[in-house]
């Protein structure tokens, strides 16, 4: 059986992702990061220097990863955007042009089988964007980067253009990557246009055709098809042969009227067909040429423009999260990271209330009434009888606090013989296997304010997460080489969600 994912459910897909941001059930998001221990072939698998592909499996999105989650972000609906692949404009580039019926019998100039995949459009140095309806027949572009920004097409280059939308400087600086653009629809361009109107032609020359210039009816399913008052191609004929298309009248083959509400149209050429006034009062004859013909391009639903998001592809969806520093004492500067994630719907620790803060802490915190040594990123530390194994995020010296974790590896967070999990608890030392450090866990239950006025609550010595592990879903997970932090530091962070 034959069938195929259509870009409208794609688009459709990306719709809903959007909406679920502001709809009145909303979800809520947060970016994470996590991992920021090395990754080994003994445990997660791979290398720092060559990271593991996440597996779409259980144990990878439902439950490894919170093991090692440092902190996370909420993302809003004004940190997400809509998003195309990015194609620059350069002079000397053969573009592909918009054609409703591109498959893998009709490619694109470039060879793509889906117009989506097709280079039809580009952005220029002045983050315009614009659509190409006519390539020249597949030749490259020769002239200057074009500035119009007017809602009818123009020809610049040897190319037929329509200009889409441009990108605002506020959309560039946070959305604008190397390999993805932010897509919007611009509502003067929107507004001007026409559902069904015919905008562009594929011409086949022929050969042995009277010169002259003849009108023909577009027949087909559009407003008043096939008579003067629907859309009527001007078409010209120079040596024998049927003109390429274009926008200048007496040397290009042009639409005289583009019409309107057509989803599909035909130009017939001969004596009982084209006509020598665009009123279509007086039959001329092209002559006994032959093998010319005038494909009409049917334009996109709701005419050129009117959609940008939909014509040009945008079933991307792109986040956008800044993270300033230790964002109030959330997020570890003192170590690094290799993993960034999307979750969706976490909960409060203990509880089945949907977290609901701007950033979470996800290390544990343990606050030492003595400490000897000073504690290392990322080295084992271990519980004097209760067994507990763990590594270390952060040390903060000036507070006594040890922030930690214990992923579901052996000498990571678990029992290496046994692989019981342990929890650490009470007062019993804690000591580091590589610094040689030791803390003895505090029994009081207080509140300590952090280095950016943050507050840590401890219970008889200990902090849990913020957010209940295991909780809510994570749809999203990526591994990278480490990525170091510091307190004076601020990070970028996009993903590229593509539906």
């Amino acid at each position: 059986m034959a069938a195929i994912i259509t870009e409208k459910f794609r688009l459709h897909n990306a719709t809903q992702f959007t909406e679920s941001f502001t709809e009145a059930s909303a979800s809520v998001y947060y970016l994470f990061l996590g991992k920021s221990s090395p990754f080994t072939t003994a445990t997660s698998g791979g290398s720092d220097s060559s990271p593991p592909s996440p597996a779409d499996s259980v144990e990878d999105t439902e439950y490894y990863s919170w093991d090692s989650m440092l902190g996370a972000k909420k993302i809003t609906s004004s940190d997400i955007t809509r998003a195309i692949v990015r194609r620059n404009f350069s002079n000397g580039t053969t573009y592909d042009m918009y054609e409703h019926n591109v498959s893998s019998d009709n490619t694109t100039t470039s060879g793509a089988s889906n117009i989506y995949d097709g280079t039809f459009y580009f952005l220029t140095s002045a983050n315009r964007v614009y659509k190409v309806l006519d390539n020249n027949d597949g030749s490259a572009y020769s002239g200057s980067e074009p500035t119009s920004e007017s809602t009818a097409p123009f020809a610049l280059g040897g190319y037929v253009l329509k200009y889409m939308y441009s990108i605002s400087s506020s959309d560039a600086a946070k959305f604008l990557t190397t390999d993805f653009m932010p897509v919007s629809t611009d509502s003067t361009v929107s507004a001007a246009a026409t559902d069904g109107k015919i905008e562009s032609l594929v011409i086949t020359a022929g050969s042995g055709y009277t010169d002259g210039t003849y009108y023909a009816a577009v027949y087909g399913d559009g407003t008043s098809q096939g008579t003067s008052s629907g859309a009527i191609v001007r078409i010209t004929v120079s040596g024998g042969a049927i003109a390429t298309f274009g926008l200048t009248a007496g040397s290009d083959t042009t639409i005289h009227d583009g019409g309107a509400l057509y989803t599909y149209g035909t130009v017939n050429l001969g004596s009982s067909y084209t006509f020598s006034d665009s009123g279509l009062s007086s039959s001329s004859s092209m002559g006994s040429g032959s093998g010319g013909a005038v494909q009409v391009i049917i334009s996109p639903k709701g005419g050129h423009g009117a959609d940008a998001v939909s014509e040009l592809g945008g079933h991307f969806v792109m986040t956008s999260t800044t993270l300033t520093q230790a964002e109030g004492d959330d997020f570890s500067t003192a170590n690094d990271f290799r993993q960034v994630g999307l979750l969706v719907d976490p909960t409060t620790y203990g509880t089945s209330t949907v977290v609901s803060a701007s950033t979470a802490r996800q290390t544990f915190v343990v606050k030492g009434s003595s400490i000897s040594g000073t504690f290392t990123a990322d080295e084992k530390i271990t519980q004097a009888s209760t067994g507990a194994v763990g590594k270390v995020v952060e040390y903060d010296s000036d507070r006594s606090l040890l922030y930690y974790q214990q992923e579901r590896f052996g000498d990571f967070g678990t029992d290496s013989t046994t692989g019981s999990y342990v929890a650490f608890s009470g007062t019993n030392t804690i000591t580091g296997a590589s610094s040689s450090a030791t803390l003895t866990p505090s029994s009081t239950t207080e509140t300590v304010t952090l280095a950016n006025n943050n507050t840590v609550s401890l219970t008889t010595g200990y902090a849990n997460p913020e957010m209940q592990p295991d909780s809510g879903d994570i749809i999203y997970l990526e591994n990278r080489k480490p990525i170091s932090r510091a307190s004076d530091q601020t990070e970028d962070i996009k993903l590229i969600i593509e539906f």
